[in-house]
């Protein structure tokens, strides 16, 4: 073999040998947040916990408006797109049946949040185990207790003798769930909830529109952030009330409240909502939104102050969902 053979062989031995650490050194080197697919949904920590959830998750609720079919294919096209972080609950009707299937395929590496509106332990053991066969799955990542709203109907009566927090405690103890938190629609409630218990998460509406419009929230998040608890936001394409009157038959006629329907508003919505300090935003019960969600979040960069400037005046010419002390 001639010399100048031999070094090529050489050369390319050694360029062989050396990518494998280069590569793995590079791998190392990439940020936590940064998903594997370049494409996909950027993460965030979960509070205090080592788990990175997508900065847009599934809210399980919009299944109860579609059939197995489209409910497979919408929590497939999530998953396509980096959400890994899903969530369900008892009361959303055939949402949990629904989402078993469509989400068994990829549960191994999805964060799996249920909820219980239950507030005694026994009631509370029944519908988790029923969760659990419904979802087909053997632990819940993220278990809630869902929808307080009275310090003492909801809040002291969970954490009573006898109350649901008893069983959670055990499922906790067992391996059947991983992390507690709560839901709010009340400042009142959440911030009583988070003196309460060193809960993990808390999940609450945050909207430019009632933020700017009504100061709904940012007592919320505040003590949230202050103790390292999760934030999950919700309403975030919730627009306002709807005004008085008939409405047109649009995909979002149902919803119970008016959602962002312009492209440009849904976008400043998103964009801001995921510039304060959340771990992630949850779509509303429908399935054009959860889709636009996800191409704005693909998207994300932090909202500039021109453009928050615009969101404070636009929703003064709004009616807020969301205001303190009341509950809509």
């Amino acid at each position: 073999m001639k010399r100048r053979d031999m070094l090529k062989l050489a050369a390319l031995a050694a360029a062989i040998a050396v990518r494998p650490r280069y590569a793995f050194a590079e791998a190392a080197a990439a940020p936590p947040t940064a998903p594997t697919n370049a494409a996909a949904l950027l993460r965030r920590p979960f509070g205090k916990s080592s788990e990175q959830l997508s900065i847009v998750g599934f809210g399980g609720l919009v299944l109860a408006r579609l059939d197995q079919d489209a409910s497979n294919r919408l929590v497939a096209e999530a998953f396509e797109k980096g959400v890994n972080y899903y969530d369900v609950a008892p009361e959303y009707g055939s949402a949990e049946v629904k989402m078993g299937p469509a989400l068994e395929p990829y549960r191994k590496k999805v964060f799996l949040a249920c909820k219980t509106a239950q507030r005694t332990a026994e009631a509370a053991k029944k519908e988790f185990e029923r969760s659990l066969e419904r979802l087909k799955t053997d632990h819940f990542d993220l278990y809630q207790l869902h929808h307080i709203r009275d310090v003492e109907k909801d809040v002291d009566a969970v954490f009573a003798k006898g109350g649901a927090w008893e069983f959670i405690q055990e499922a906790r103890k067992d391996g059947r769930i991983r992390h507690v938190g709560f839901t709010a629609h009340t400042e009142a409630a959440a911030l009583a909830a988070m003196d309460k218990f060193e809960f993990e998460s808390v999940m609450f509406p945050l909207t430019f529109s009632s933020w700017y419009g009504a100061s709904f929230g940012p007592r919320v998040l505040e003590k949230a952030n202050a103790r390292g608890i999760a934030v999950m936001a919700i309403k975030t394409l919730a627009r306002q009330k709807w005004p008085n009157g008939p409405r047109d038959a649009t995909p979002f006629s149902k919803m119970w409240y008016q959602p962002v329907t312009d492209p440009e508003e849904q976008a400043l919505s998103v964009r801001w909502t995921l510039s304060r300090q959340v771990t992630a935003i949850l779509p509303g019960a429908n399935d054009v939104l959860h889709r636009r969600a996800f191409e704005v979040g693909l998207a994300y960069a932090p909202v500039l102050p021109a453009e928050d400037e615009r969101l404070k005046t636009l929703a003064g010419q709004l009616d807020p969902l969301f205001k303190p002390g009341q509950e809509p």
